[in-house]
């Protein structure tokens, strides 16, 4: 008899490039990071940044981030209310891996384009 799903460790616990793409994985998780790499952003600001992102998408993926202790969010007592982003100590690990797809795409960018023409 096979064991329950429950007991089948998730991928994410075996291979160590799953962990980290676990948390910065997705369509947009990486490249919120990478704005907020650059200090504090309001979720507007985020949104303008990100271009075609929705609403929805955006709160999602942030809620994910701030779950996995990676963004911190903070909520001020204001009418309209602001709420504003920031990377925790834990997301600030992240630097060097977010600056290390930078590069890449920095250096094959036009072989990508080249590619998908």
């Amino acid at each position: 008899m096979d064991a329950p799903l429950e007991d089948a460790a998730p991928a994410w616990r075996a291979c160590t490039v799953s962990t980290t793409l676990e948390v910065i994985g997705g369509r947009w998780k990486a490249v919120i990071l990478f704005h907020l790499l650059h200090g504090m952003r309001r979720f507007n600001e985020l949104q303008r940044e990100l271009g075609s992102v929705t609403q929805r998408v955006l709160t999602m993926q942030l809620r994910e981030l701030e779950a996995d202790g990676i963004v911190e969010r903070t909520v001020y007592a204001e009418v309209p209310p602001r709420v504003e982003y920031r990377l925790t100590p834990f997301g600030e690990s992240l630097k060097p891996v977010l600056l290390s797809l930078r590069d890449w795409g920095e250096r094959h960018r036009s072989e990508v384009a080249a590619l998908r023409a």
